[in-house]
């Protein structure tokens, strides 16, 4: 059993500046892969940004250069500094988790439930 824990979202002017954390806990054998996923009202969900154990960060094209994805392995938390925001990034945010559970024999997709951000002035 895995539990992402999301946290960071809110309302925020263009052009500001919010974090988003996600704690996973659990028991965690191995993380593999920690991402962001988003998903605006009446619109697919869309990878934002993932970091693999041992790798360098992947981001979608919209969001290079602004968003920064990091990894606190001691914690299994992840964080999306998102910076220079504008009123497309509006959305809910989703904290995903691949990992390998003591008890389990391979890994499993772990889903937060989500967090707002709203970017309007």
């Amino acid at each position: 059993q895995v539990q992402l824990v999301e946290s960071g979202g809110g309302l925020v002017q263009p052009g500001g500046s919010l974090r988003l954390s996600c704690a996973a806990s659990g028991s965690i054998s191995r993380i593999i892969v920690m991402g962001w996923y988003r998903q605006a009202p009446g619109k697919q969900r869309e990878l934002v940004a993932t970091i693999a154990t041992g790798s360098s960060p992947n981001y979608v094209d919209s969001v290079k250069g602004r968003f920064t994805i990091s990894r606190d392995n001691a914690k299994n938390t992840a964080y999306l500094q998102m910076n220079s925001l504008k009123s497309e990034d509006t959305a809910v945010y989703y904290c995903n988790v691949q990992a390998i559970l003591w008890s389990s024999r391979g890994p499993n997709i772990y889903w937060g439930q989500g967090t707002q951000v709203t970017v309007s002035s």
